[in-house]
């Protein structure tokens, strides 16, 4: 990188954890800007405010270790980049575009700044399309917005990393796409899991991976959205390709915002929360978008803090959802994979003007059918099915058989079950639901339904 005449040095005249103040005596650094520092030049700054006509405010990107009031920064002229481009595809990266799974650097090429704006309105498409993942439970009752953003929601151990494997894998599939997945302020334990678990199931080729993990600075982690963004904006823009981004976690970026504006020693709003909350979610979340050369479908893991929805972190990503898929630990327990909730999960995209008035009314009849099962279960669970009428017997029987339908066994986990994956599409879903509402499968066994993928596949249980 021969930046050599934009360099300009400065003294530091304070450090505070990773607030780092530098004096330029020539014109100083513009916001954004990478500062260097140290014996090596490896401790990395990024201009964030500027203090008066010759003093910054940076906040450090790595460890401070080693720098010293007085010792030299340079200002390296340029803000933060990270490489783009398909020999991205397979890697795994941190948020300087270094790779980390120790398979050799990426160098030259076409580097781009992490900080890039928001397509505008009149080059963003105007038209919803739904995002089909080929899995039943999610495009018959939430359906995904193509060029949207759908929020993930489950504990430990509920099948979230399983549901994001499948979805990059139907995304190879299915839309000739690629993915990107974006690790925020997560574990390392998980990242090594997870990039084991890909390159076992052979989705590694075409995704590429983002980690700022738990143990690097809050700068890192609060940029690390940002540079996942850029490299998705490039296949999107240059190689007219549908994304998927993952993104895991989204509540760790706004925490990561929040340590941010602590060190700053910004006032802190509500329950400790940066005031710059919603802008800075808004300046991430509204890049995602949908153009006519492509879209960047967003899957976001979120944390629900002490499972209180009014949070100021829930309320703000809340605002941004155009899906939401809850799982449930109740349906994991019974074995009904995946473990969607289809009463707690739901979509703005379910409305007869974008889906279609026959996949409102058996969604919306599925619904009511799930919902009045429900309700039964109490009555079951005490007095046993004798004591229900006939019409309820027939509403349980249709629920039991929907549920069970509404199972799916997967590509990336056919090592594990033996079961052949299934990718089904929507009319094939609708359908098979449609013939369960309408009792045509009230004498096919529950067991046949359980783990297919179109209706037709259960003739063969049953054979």
């Amino acid at each position: 990188m021969n930046d050599t005449q934009e360099n300009r040095e400065g003294v530091i005249t304070s450090i505070r954890g990773s607030v780092v103040d530098a004096r330029f005596p020539g014109p100083i650094p513009p916001m954004f800007n990478i500062l260097e520092g140290g014996d090596e030049g490896d401790v990395v700054m990024e201009v964030v405010t500027h203090l008066d006509e010759h003093t910054v405010r940076s906040i450090a990107l790595t460890s401070t270790q080693g720098l010293a009031e007085g010792s030299s920064v340079l200002d390296r002229g340029r803000p933060l980049r990270v490489p783009v481009g398909d020999r991205l595809l397979g890697r795994v990266f941190n948020v300087f575009g270094e790779t980390v799974d120790r398979g050799g650097e990426v160098t030259g090429g076409e580097w781009r700044s992490i900080h890039q704006d928001p397509v505008p309105l009149e080059r963003q498409s105007t038209t919803s399309d739904v995002f089909v993942t080929g899995i039943k439970a999610i495009d018959v009752l939430s359906p995904l917005e193509l060029g949207g953003k759908a929020g993930l929601f489950g504990g430990a151990g509920v099948g979230k990393t399983v549901l994001i494997m499948e979805m990059i894998n139907n995304m190879v599939a299915g839309h000739e796409g690629v993915s990107l997945f974006c690790g925020i302020g997560e574990r390392v334990r998980e990242g090594e899991e997870l990039y084991r678990e890909m390159k076992e199931a052979g989705v590694l080729e075409n995704t590429v991976m983002v980690f700022g993990q738990m143990n690097e600075p809050p700068g890192a982690r609060f940029r690390v959205g940002h540079a996942a963004l850029t490299m998705a904006e490039y296949f999107r823009d240059e190689k007219r390709q549908d994304v998927l981004l993952l993104i895991d976690n989204i509540f760790r970026f706004i925490q990561a915002g929040m340590e941010v504006s602590g060190l700053l020693g910004m006032l802190p709003s509500r329950l400790g929360y940066q005031p710059t909350l919603g802008t800075e979610l808004a300046q991430l979340e509204e890049r995602i978008s949908n153009t006519a050369t492509g879209a960047i479908t967003s899957i976001q893991a979120v944390y629900v803090p002490a499972d209180d929805f009014t949070d100021p972190a829930a309320v703000h990503t809340f605002g941004h959802l155009s899906a939401s898929i809850v799982l449930s630990r109740k349906k994991a327990s019974e074995g009904l994979y995946p473990a969607i909730d289809p009463l707690q999960s739901g979509s703005k995209m379910l409305v007869p003007h974008v889906v279609g008035e026959r996949h409102y009314r058996i969604a919306r009849e599925m619904r009511n059918t799930l919902a009045n099962y429900e309700e039964l279960k109490d009555i079951i669970a005490m007095l046993g099915m004798e004591e229900l009428s006939q019409e309820d017997r027939s509403t349980v029987n249709r629920a039991r058989r929907l549920e069970r339908f509404l199972t799916q066994p997967f590509y990336v986990t056919e090592q594990f079950t033996g079961m052949e994956g299934k990718m089904v599409s929507l009319e094939d879903a609708l359908d098979g639901c449609e013939r369960i509402l309408n009792d045509e499968m009230a004498d096919a066994p529950e067991r046949a339904l359980y783990m297919i993928g179109k209706i037709e596949e259960s003739k063969e249980k049953t054979g």
